[in-house]
């Protein structure tokens, strides 16, 4: 049981991670904070947090749980501000979804308390974002990834791991790289192409007209364009380079199968089909197991 949460962020992830921990029994009080005076009092308004903090730091003051659901790109300038409260016995977590970035900064700004800071990913979220959109069920049975670093304190990797855990998620642990070369092939690409499907369908003059004609394969496709612009931005961004291999990788596969179709070898073409049919129907969401 912890005494205090200090949210940072009372967005979709913080608030809906908040209501789950308040479920879990895990947790005595929770101070929220948000760049937006008018989503924390939101946030308190709805039950996610029982004060509103006017800042980062005293959100964190007194709390023994920090949560950073914020921005990737905010994380470093976010810990600057906390840091002086964040101590050896403090658990601090993050929500992101690239994690080399936010090892980095944690490493320049905590520095001898770096140990006290679990990078962590939830594999979740929704379209949607704001704290109107909290959902206690958004971590339910999802895999959450921890990502410690050679200087991790053990009892805090303990801590976050038995967190997870009691909210109903499935805790995997691996390296940072690890985690970023993985999530640039199954996460970041895929938003990357199905912005680039919609931008490219619009620029076309006739582009509204095909979208209307588009049925379920289409919507399915390309659910994930609707993600938040900013957050999206930040994680391209911060992730670039994974991407961009990712991204040649991608071209190359693409190009093979656009050269069958331009010959005419509808026999090569099918088998091509065929093995991306196969993999995808063996494939299940969790399925996996991540490498260390």
């Amino acid at each position: 049981m912890f005494e205090q949460l200090g949210l940072i962020g009372c967005g979709l992830m913080g608030s809906s991670f908040a209501l789950a921990l308040k479920r879990a029994g895990l947790v005595r009080r929770i101070v929220g904070y948000s760049k937006s005076p008018s989503t924390t009092e939101r946030a308190r308004q709805m039950g996610v947090i029982d004060v509103e903090a006017p800042s980062a730091l005293l959100a964190v003051s007194g709390a023994d749980i920090v949560l950073l659901a914020i921005p990737v790109s905010a994380t470093e300038a976010t810990l600057k501000a906390i840091r002086h409260l964040v101590g050896p016995d403090t658990l601090v977590m993050d929500v992101g979804s690239t994690k080399r970035d936010v090892v980095d900064a944690a490493r320049r700004v905590l520095r001898d308390n770096v140990g006290a800071f679990v990078p962590c990913h939830p594999i979740t979220g929704k379209e949607v974002s704001g704290v109107e959109h909290a959902d206690v069920d958004l971590y339910a049975g999802r895999q959450v990834i921890l990502t410690p670093i050679e200087r991790t304190f053990t009892a805090q990797l303990q801590k976050a791991t038995a967190v997870w855990t009691a909210m109903g998620c499935h805790v995997i642990k691996m390296s940072p790289q690890a985690h970023d070369a993985a999530y640039a092939a199954v996460s970041h690409l895929p938003h990357l192409l199905a912005f680039a499907m919609i931008n490219g369908i619009k620029s076309q003059a006739h582009g509204k007209d095909y979208m209307a004609l588009a049925g379920p394969g289409f919507r399915d496709f390309t659910r994930i364009a609707a993600s938040d612009p900013q957050m999206w931005r930040d994680i391209l961004m911060a992730n670039r380079e994974e991407l961009l291999a990712q991204s040649k990788i991608f071209q190359q596969s693409l190009q093979s199968l656009e050269q069958l179709i331009s010959s005419g070898n509808g026999d090569a073409l099918e088998s091509q089909i065929r093995q991306a049919s196969e993999t995808r129907a063996n494939w299940r969401v969790s399925s996996h197991k991540a490498h260390k």
